[in-house]
């Protein structure tokens, strides 16, 4: 999803949230690990982690046997 500037983690949650109402997606972004840009930012306020433009964000669900 491209954005204009920086944003926050948590900002961009609820914009894809926003694009898919009613799903089970904001259960499952909860359980997922997440990394920006390869570093692992799960255990950071999404409030305090910063998105820029280019940057990559991944959700990883748990994987089998951890």
């Amino acid at each position: 999803m491209p954005v204009e500037g920086a944003v926050t983690l948590a900002d961009l949650q609820q914009r894809v949230l926003g694009l898919h109402p009613g799903a089970r997606l904001g259960d499952v972004l909860a359980v997922c690990s997440v990394l920006v840009d390869d570093r692992p930012v799960s255990s950071e306020d999404p409030g305090d982690v910063v998105v820029s433009p280019g940057s990559v964000v991944q959700f990883l669900p748990p994987f089998a046997g951890g």
